[in-house]
């Protein structure tokens, strides 16, 4: 609205309520006469158009041709639209700002990254078309999937791009390890400690790799993905069938959701509160290796039920959980990702370290843990399930690693 129509606005509303004996919710004299009104508004008259400089501050008047007037009024309309241009660019950037907040995006600067330097050269000849990915699992039910909570499930998935071949690594979260910062404990710590950024560094450094990219779920994340595929189909035994409800009535109370009991063994779909419950049972026979193989299994079942959906469900899911996780990945590069997810399939998956590596002992103040027996042994082992390479060098970086977890451990464990 313009100075002269907000002007005339404001008389014509003073002298209606005056009328009426009020003026903004303000009681006014019934009985001020038009004198007085006609004084006050020449006052706001003035006011408002010495502010636009049509009058001089003692309120005279100077004539103004219709070609001014007509190029005022083209100044204001352009003024109009560059406000609201500068408004729409305003709008649309808090939009960004906002949306990246919401989803957790995270940007890891590349120079943060440790990749060991022996590394960064098999990038480019035995590990060249891989895509790896770290992926964690924190136990959190608040959304809290940043520093601060350790990683209950850590994951490596190694993606051949030229085949579509899939393998997954579980690295148990006891193991003892290099925390990504030349200190030594249990690897689940690394999370908690320096959030994603420290957990990938764990990884690289420890086992050769050069991993850039991360996903992080949290309960809530993983019950959201289940439940954005339709649920999963898993055999549940009698030994879990005695611990899920348990950990189902936990997190119904923790998400303030409802929880359906599962009364029977055998295979069968499960939804997401049950499904993560499945993941978090570790109270079997197995203990937590078990429980690194369920939560594989729950991955690969997730995997099974996206690959029969439509490029239109997937991208509806993608957005529908990329609310629930915290990833260095964009929405798009995550709908591209799964665009594709018709052409992949998980040959195979383990855990590292490997079953016949590994032992487990309690190491001093960091308590029980799972040792590599030898982290270079267990290094060559893994580059060879994940990339084909046979016999492959490990870096000085490792070799120097494993001959620290060898000193720290052995008054403790048995090789």
């Amino acid at each position: 609205m313009s100075t002269d129509n907000r002007t005339r606005s404001r008389n014509t509303n003073r002298s209606r309520n005056a009328n009426q004996g009020k003026s903004n919710g303000r009681p006014v004299p019934a009985n001020r006469n038009s004198a007085e009104r006609r004084s006050s508004d020449r006052e706001y008259d003035r006011d408002a158009y010495d502010n636009n400089n049509n009058y001089n501050n003692t309120g005279s008047s100077r004539k103004v041709s219709r070609k001014d007037q007509e190029k005022k009024k083209r100044g204001k309309i352009i003024l109009f639209i560059v406000e609201i241009f500068v408004l729409a660019i305003m709008v649309f950037f808090l939009y960004g700002a906002l949306k990246v907040k919401e989803t957790g995006k995270i940007n890891i600067p590349e120079d943060e990254i440790v990749i060991n330097q022996t590394v960064k050269e098999y990038a480019e000849t035995s590990m060249r078309g891989y895509r790896n990915v770290a992926l964690f699992g924190v136990d959190s039910t608040s959304g809290q999937l940043t520093r601060g909570t350790r990683s209950d499930s850590i994951m490596i998935a190694s993606l051949n791009q030229d085949t579509g071949e899939c393998r997954l690594v579980s690295v148990y979260r006891d193991t003892y390890l290099n925390m990504g910062n030349d200190s030594y404990n249990k690897c689940n710590g690394a999370y908690a400690n320096g959030g994603a950024e420290q957990a990938i560094n764990m990884l690289n450094m420890n086992m050769d790799l050069n991993i850039t990219d991360f996903v992080t779920v949290g309960f809530k994340g993983v019950t959201d993905t289940v439940n954005a595929v339709g649920g999963i189909m898993i055999d549940v035994d009698s030994a879990e069938l005695q611990h899920i409800n348990s950990y189902q009535r936990t997190m119904a109370d923790e998400l303030g959701r409802e929880y359906v009991e599962v009364t029977e063994t055998g295979y069968q779909r499960l939804n997401g509160l049950q499904a993560t419950a499945y993941c978090r049972i570790r109270y079997t026979a197995g203990d937590d290796f078990r429980r690194a193989e369920r939560q594989r299994e729950v991955l690969m079942a997730i995997l099974v039920e996206a690959k029969s959906a439509t490029p239109a469900e997937l991208n509806q899911i993608a957005s529908d959980i990329f609310g629930s996780i915290s990833t260095s990945l964009d929405l798009d590069e995550i709908i591209s990702l799964l665009g594709s997810i018709a052409q992949y399939e998980v040959t195979d998956n383990g855990g590292f370290p490997e079953e016949s590596m590994r032992t487990t002992g309690i190491i001093g103040k960091s308590g029980s843990c799972v040792v590599p027996v030898d982290l270079e042994q267990n290094v060559i082992w893994l580059h060879e399930f994940l990339f084909g390479v046979q016999n492959y060098e490990p870096s000085e970086e490792v070799k120097q690693y494993s001959q620290k977890i060898k000193s720290d451990t052995e008054q403790y464990v048995s090789r």
